[in-house]
């Protein structure tokens, strides 16, 4: 009988420390959610203010509806599709200007070969050291080409192949410089997200010259432009010695975050960055959805800004919305600006 009591008791000691350290558990999570994290930044223009809709990056200037980043996308973005952000990567020529690409080389997108079919062109750029590259290029050795030479229309009709005056309507690559120009007067609230894509000492270069020519030229559009990187060098250069241009979250960052988020751990987040741009879902072995209302929500209480990229689904575009993302970028501003018409 001794006995029984003994293990009786052995066993509710047990169960006591065990509910002892859930209830510690409990506690703590609840204490660290409940405490309110600090800001990453006070003042944040790509977050929305109450009332705001949701805003419109055009991904590469839009490169559904037109030749992407060239001057004619971004204009028509801007000008006729009235877009909030304009989103694009950046690389530095030869010769040290910075123009708008998504990719290294320029094969894909232009007549650089002369006048082959895509299909030729394709298999011509699957040899990397015959693929015309930016970095060995001039400005002036560039702007020859026309980058609408591969676009196609809705109905598939390449509609600026063979186009001899590609300057005048705009199908030249674009520069950073010609972008801000054009908009500094007549649009001093447009905002960008930008991605410097050299890497190494030509990147480091490359913020130099951006930094220089914002603050130089173009000092009111300084703290409205997100500048990313999926470099960790160019990210450090980034942050030691321009601390006032804004940040996007590298990639791992954005893991960080949203891990920290979805095991209620946020207190622990020592990120500093001002977007968090990401799809709408992680492969991590599974699909790890994105869209939560609890992960937007913990974003803005450290004011951050939630940005899905890249939607061009108008069903997507709706959830997006409704959710309370911040900004979508999307290759199609046309259609996303006729979704928010329908939420007036």
């Amino acid at each position: 009988m001794k006995k029984k009591t003994e293990k009786s008791n052995k066993k509710h000691k047990g169960l006591k420390v065990f509910g002892c350290i859930v209830l510690v558990l409990v506690l703590f999570f609840a204490t660290i959610n409940i405490i309110p994290p600090k800001k990453n930044l006070e003042e944040n223009p790509f977050v929305l203010k109450e009332g705001q809709p949701t805003m419109i990056a055009a991904h590469r200037g839009g490169g559904d509806i037109n030749p992407e980043n060239t001057l004619l996308a971004f204009k028509e973005a801007v000008l006729t599709h009235k877009v909030d952000i304009v989103e694009s990567d950046i690389y530095m020529t030869k010769d040290g200007y910075l123009v708008f690409n998504h990719d290294s080389y320029i094969d894909e997108t232009c007549n650089v070969n002369g006048d082959i079919s895509y299909e030729e062109m394709e298999s011509l750029i699957e040899d990397e050291s015959k693929r015309h590259y930016i970095a060995d290029m001039t400005l002036e050795e560039l702007q020859q080409y026309n980058f609408g030479y591969y676009f196609e229309d809705e109905n598939g009709q390449r509609i600026y192949k063979d186009v001899e005056n590609f300057k005048d309507i705009g199908l030249q690559r674009a520069t950073a410089d010609q972008l801000f120009e054009f908009f500094y007067e007549s649009h001093p609230d447009l905002m960008f997200i930008l991605e410097i894509k050299n890497e190494g000492e030509e990147g480091k270069k490359a913020c130099k010259i951006f930094y220089d020519m914002l603050k130089e030229r173009f000092p009111n559009y300084l703290d409205q432009i997100v500048v990313g990187t999926f470099k960790d060098e160019i990210g450090e250069e980034l942050k030691e010695n321009y601390p006032d241009l804004l940040d996007g979250a590298a990639p791992y960052k954005a893991a960080q975050f949203v891990l920290t988020q979805y095991l209620g751990v946020n207190l622990f987040d020592n990120s500093s960055f001002s977007t968090l741009q990401i799809p709408v879902s992680y492969d991590i072995g599974f699909d790890l959805n994105l869209v939560s209302k609890s992960l937007v929500k913990r974003a803005h209480k450290r004011n951050i800004a939630v940005q899905y990229w890249t939607i061009n689904d108008p069903d997507e575009m709706r959830t997006l919305i409704e959710l309370g993302a911040d900004c979508l970028m999307t290759d199609n501003p046309k259609l996303m600006r006729e979704i928010l018409e329908e939420y007036k």
